[in-house]
């Protein structure tokens, strides 16, 4: 099974940077056992996210999850299609298009995912977009960077999960999109992943 992070969402970018890192996260939302959280970007227009959740269910069964690249559009927000360019040892490759309300036109994002496993059994997938990996696609407006991560945390029984990314999702965006994508992308993909790894 491919390993890859499922997290196509193509459009947010996660802070990775310590410096990033240290601005101020605002809580935005907080319902069904989720957290979503976002930060202004200095020298952005579009905020990045962050959300929080936990899951009961192991380790194996999360990772399958995110690693079946085809099956992910179930659980991740405003997917339509993704596929694996290519796998090698931790890195893998994969490119995503996305649902956009009419009249936006629709995005198209290829994901560089790097995975590391720590001896406490956590597992950190690092997303960085590579706008330049494939030609334009007719139709499709290219997310033009992305940054984030995913972080799988086990404790007894369950699995902390943090998913941050901050995107910039080239082209014109409206700021009613933008605003609500930032909230939603978080909030319905845990809440998507969450459903199908606690299910019986």
């Amino acid at each position: 099974m491919v390993r890859f992070t499922g997290l196509l969402l193509g459009i947010a970018v996660l802070l990775v940077a310590s410096g990033v890192q240290a601005a101020q996260w605002r809580l935005v939302k907080d319902e069904a056992g989720i957290q979503v959280y976002l930060q202004q970007i200095p020298g952005s227009s579009f905020q990045a996210f962050r959300g929080v959740t936990r899951i009961r269910a192991d380790m194996p069964r999360l990772l399958a999850l995110q690693d079946d690249v085809s099956a992910a559009c179930a659980w991740i927000h405003a997917c339509s299609e993704q596929k694996l360019l290519k796998h090698e040892g931790d890195l893998s490759w994969a490119y995503s298009r996305f649902h956009t309300p009419w009249p936006v036109q629709p995005r198209d994002s290829i994901l560089q995912v790097t995975t590391t496993r720590d001896n406490d059994g956590r597992v950190t997938r690092i997303l960085r977009g590579v706008a330049d990996y494939l030609p334009l696609q007719q139709g499709f407006v290219r997310v033009s960077k992305v940054e984030g991560f995913w972080s799988l945390t086990p404790h007894e029984g369950e699995i902390e999960v943090i998913y941050e990314v901050h995107s910039e999702p080239g082209g014109s965006v409206p700021a009613w999109l933008a605003n609500s994508f930032v909230v939603d992308a978080p909030f319905n993909t845990l809440q998507g992943l969450r459903e199908l790894a606690e299910k019986p």
